[in-house]
């Protein structure tokens, strides 16, 4: 496996519960998971870039980012695989240096594109068929960062 360059994160039900909690003036509240934000931290301080793809569009989610130093965010994106593209051209990767971590059908397509795809344990059926790597938490519960240290550890050791 090549070394991965960039993390792809969806952002509901992965880095969220994938609960949305809408009032009268629209979207009010996301929950993270503190546990995630420093697994992300650690990406970047191991050179692996973190990346929001998502399909919604949210300040919230903007906020999050830029609380956590995610540059490359990319909101209401229904076609995935394109974004894959426009990134390994920016970045000059391939998508065997990608990994991607996705909960529902939203994600197939990118998840079958990319070297490496992780799931939390609550993600649809078809997810958990096509995911690499099924992990033991929910989306929102530490599955980011679960599946981050699962790919520093592969990557440490194999350098």
């Amino acid at each position: 496996m090549q070394k991965i360059k960039l993390f792809v994160m969806d952002v509901d039900g992965t880095m969220t519960d994938g609960k949305i909690y809408i009032g009268r003036d629209g979207e009010i509240m996301k929950a993270f998971n503190v546990k995630d934000g420093q697994g992300i931290a650690l990406l970047q301080s191991n050179g692996i870039m973190p990346v929001i793809l998502t399909a919604r569009k949210s300040k919230i989610v903007e906020n999050r980012a830029k609380e956590l130093g995610i540059t490359e965010v990319h909101q209401g994106s229904k076609d995935k695989v394109k974004v894959l593209s426009y990134l390994c051209e920016k970045f000059n990767v391939t998508t065997n240096e990608i990994a991607y971590i996705g909960d529902d059908l939203g994600d197939l397509l990118a998840m079958k594109a990319v070297g490496l795809s992780f799931c939390p344990a609550d993600s649809v059926n078809e997810i958990l068929k096509c995911a690499d790597i099924k992990l033991n938490h929910n989306g929102g519960e530490g599955a980011v960062r679960e599946a981050v240290e699962y790919l520093l550890n592969i990557t440490i050791n194999n350098n």
